[in-house]
């Protein structure tokens, strides 16, 4: 049985920290080391400026609804928003990076500030779905799995 939390935030900038801080709380007492926790609050905060700027457009547009469970074998972070749908399969992965095929200060030209937050979650996640209805609004599901001590 998944022990389960939810928080509810209004979509604005200063409460990501407080929903960082409710994920970490979770993710400690699932028994995740600091540096999976820290992966896990990167996560929640690229999910939830994508929700403010993405979905709601704008700071105070509407609600963020975090929930976190802890079951035998994965810690389940769920966010759910009424605005704007999107799909990220839109999203393309970023281009490849190496000194080699471009030089840095051109690099840093082409790239727009933003934009990889996405490709964060899905490369520190375990598993991640996004759904999006008229009734239940927009929902992203992120799982990181419970490594079992083998000792």
């Amino acid at each position: 049985m998944a022990h389960e939390q939810v928080l509810i935030v209004p979509g604005r900038y200063n409460e990501i920290k407080r929903i960082c801080e409710f994920v970490a709380a979770g993710a400690a007492e699932a028994g995740f080391d600091d540096d999976t926790i820290f992966h896990l609050e990167l996560c929640c905060d690229e999910a939830s400026t994508n929700i403010i700027e993405h979905a709601y457009g704008q700071e105070g547009a509407g609600n963020i609804v975090i929930s976190y469970a802890i079951a035998e074998d994965e810690f389940t972070i769920v966010l759910r928003d009424n605005g704007q749908a999107f799909d990220p399969a839109n999203v393309p992965p970023p281009p490849a990076i190496s000194r080699e095929s471009i030089p840095l200060d051109e690099l840093a030209n082409q790239m727009r500030i933003g934009g990889l937050g996405l490709h964060f979650i899905r490369n520190l996640m375990d598993e991640v779905t996004y759904s999006s209805d008229n009734r239940q609004g927009n929902r992203l599901v992120m799982v990181k799995k419970l490594q079992k001590d083998e000792s």
